[in-house]
């Protein structure tokens, strides 16, 4: 057994590196909102356990082992996600404090249950694919939409902010994961994307176009 502070460590520390290769204290300090000091003692208690790999100044990488544990805490954070906005209908920015809570229930078989319930879907609301029972993500070829190209068309199948805000505001502009858009216009001097989706037109900044993610 982990506790819920050793687990959000190793969640933190996988989601940096599919970044990077490796994680610095200041990173990981970052992400949790956490004095260096403090990530330091937690990255020497998680290295004696054989969880990460761990040098002082050199960054920090997980072992198989914390792999594991990292993937199976993001696969319950994302059925929860799932099973929130599918079943119980809240919106995709509501549920994530949820399902960070949702995330340290410990029981396998419940979550294994939960996943067959939902008939095993592969991503979370917000596109981000789920890990299966064995560690296993399906691997997805994105890119932003501020990469495309004009007259170029795809269909948003993910976004890399989850912010409540953002979130909100693509619910209000109607850019939500399934839509396909086409660009139609790119704004030479700030790069902003003029795009059709639904027979409309919106113009989106730079910073929405770097967040949205694209399957062409």
């Amino acid at each position: 057994m982990h506790t819920y502070t050793e687990e959000n460590y190793l969640k933190s520390i996988y989601h940096l590196l599919e970044q990077n290769e490796q994680a610095s204290t200041n990173d990981i300090a970052a992400s949790l909102k956490t004095r260096a000091a403090s990530v330091t003692d937690m990255l020497k208690k998680l290295a004696e356990k054989k969880l990460i790999n761990y040098a002082r100044y050199q960054g920090v990488s997980l072992t198989p082992a914390g792999q594991k544990v990292a993937l199976g805490i993001i696969r319950k954070h994302r059925l929860w996600e799932h099973f929130l906005v599918d079943k119980l209908k809240f919106k995709w920015d509501e549920v994530h404090d949820m399902a960070e809570e949702l995330e340290h229930i410990s029981s396998v078989e419940l979550i294994n249950r939960l996943e067959q319930f939902m008939d095993y879907p592969q991503f979370d609301p917000h596109g981000d694919p789920i890990p299966n029972s064995n560690g296993e993500i399906k691997a997805q070829l994105l890119q932003p939409a501020l990469a495309l190209t004009q007259h170029q068309t795809g269909v948003i199948a993910a976004v890399s902010d989850h912010s409540a805000s953002f979130l909100q505001y693509l619910e209000k502009i109607q850019l939500t994961i399934g839509k396909e858009i086409k660009v139609t216009e790119i704004t030479d001097y700030d790069l902003c994307l003029e795009v059709t989706t639904d027979n409309k037109v919106l113009n989106i900044s730079r910073e929405v176009a770097k967040n949205l993610l694209i399957a062409l």
